[in-house]
């Protein structure tokens, strides 16, 4: 792992006498190194190469090396970041589909430091992991750089960075990151799973934008019961082993009266407008491919939520079937159709309601409920959220009837 993020050996088949160059994108002139942070080429060409190059982790099948340039180069001229020379920011771009890796090479080395600001911005099917190559010499000037927006995937130490333990393992990040995100604006977090990329272990660390808001979250938060746990949650312990809890025996600790899950912050529920309720913790993707299995939770969650109010329209995300062409059938393809199942939606339960006060209504009535033995986590969304996926894909026109479901 070590040596692919240094992005200075070969890719599976290649020479390996030779240092590969990387691919280059049609239309744009080859590499060439910068005098940069004082690692000019006279000093070490490999270094000058690094303190360009930033290393993208977990990348899906959808993304390529056109469609990264292109999004590198036009978000970085829309946040106004990097040197602001003329032409693109972005050299070349080299994907490694069978490790889910990317290296990204910039034409210096401040555009490839402000670049890491994005880290954690979503792309296509999920937020982009953006580290430096492990072996790069010179200074993170902007590593603590805050873009709108953007929840960074690495949480630095800091006497604000929280540790959040007993979390439900099928719960993904975007899941976690809408139930924190309810006390106030993440700045970064984190879901630690096995290998980087694998299942989740549980816990996570994440920051506040507002260091104010640490010390209303942690009580707001400890103790939360979440399907067959409790949520622990304290301020991180600095030096801590990575990959490992620091609090031992922390899924044994449980609150001996669990506290319910209800919407959280200052905002009047008696006054919004907001009419999309959305359900997380209340269904998984096992439940939800068979047709019929299907259709049943569909009758079944829709009159339940008809019990407040009219339903405008009730959508339950569902997995798609894989093209084992694209996708193939090994370990770390399964991973990836997996992640991009969870960046479709797949896992969460959206109901659209006529009138404002039944979306409320069925909130203080549906939120900490069980259903099918987990605690559910409710709250509500206005028609233009920023969402990902977006509620205008959620909630696109569908044919009049389902398509028509196999007979025996």
């Amino acid at each position: 792992m070590q040596a692919k993020q240094t992005g200075l050996f070969n890719l599976p088949g290649a020479n390996r006498t030779q240092i590969p160059p990387i691919l280059a994108i049609p239309g744009l002139p080859p590499p060439m190194p910068v005098n940069t942070f004082g690692m000019g080429t006279g000093v070490n060409p490999n270094l000058s190469r690094q303190s360009r190059r930033l290393y993208i982790g977990s990348i899906t099948p959808d993304i390529n090396e056109q469609n990264l340039t292109d999004f590198f180069n036009s978000k970085m001229k829309e946040m106004n970041l990097g040197t602001g020379a003329p032409g693109n920011p972005v050299l070349a771009v080299q994907c490694n589909y069978e490790k889910n890796y990317a290296f990204v090479e910039f034409r210096s080395a401040e555009d490839a430091t402000a670049a890491m600001a994005f880290d954690g911005i979503i792309f296509l099917n999920g937020p982009l992991k953006i580290r430096r190559p492990k072996d790069y010499g010179g200074p993170d000037v902007m590593a603590n750089m805050h873009v709108p927006g953007v929840v960074s995937t690495n949480v630095p130490d800091s006497a604000n960075k929280i540790f959040v333990g007993g979390l439900p393992t099928y719960l993904n990040e975007e899941q976690v990151m809408e139930l924190l995100s309810s006390f106030g604006e993440l700045k970064a977090f984190n879901l630690v799973r096995e290998n980087g990329n694998g299942p989740s272990k549980g816990f996570a660390f994440f920051e506040y934008v507002d260091p104010s808001v640490t010390d209303v979250a942690i009580p707001g938060l400890s103790g939360m019961e979440l399907g067959d746990k409790y949520l622990v949650v304290q301020r991180a312990s600095v030096g801590a082993k990575p990959g490992q809890s620091p609090i031992p025996g922390m899924y044994e600790l449980a609150p001996e009266i669990p506290k319910p899950i209800l919407p959280v912050g200052e905002r009047d529920l008696e006054a919004t407008q907001d009419r999309i309720l959305l359900m997380l913790n209340m269904v998984v993707p096992e439940e939800l491919s068979d047709d019929q299995e299907y259709a049943d939770l569909c009758e079944d969650v829709k009159e339940e939520c008809e019990k407040y109010g009219l339903v405008e329209d009730l959508r339950i995300p569902r997995p798609v079937k894989k093209d084992k062409a694209k996708w193939g059938e090994g370990r770390e393809s399964a991973i990836a159709a997996q992640r991009a199942d969870e960046a479709a939606g797949v896992g969460r339960v959206y109901v659209k309601f006529f009138e404002p006060r039944a979306a409320t209504d069925a909130l203080k009535a549906l939120a900490g409920r069980s259903f099918a033995g987990r605690s559910i986590i409710a709250t509500l969304l206005t028609e233009d959220a920023n969402t990902t996926p977006p509620l205008n894909l959620i909630f696109a026109p569908q044919p009049e009837a389902p398509p028509p479901l196999p007979q025996d």
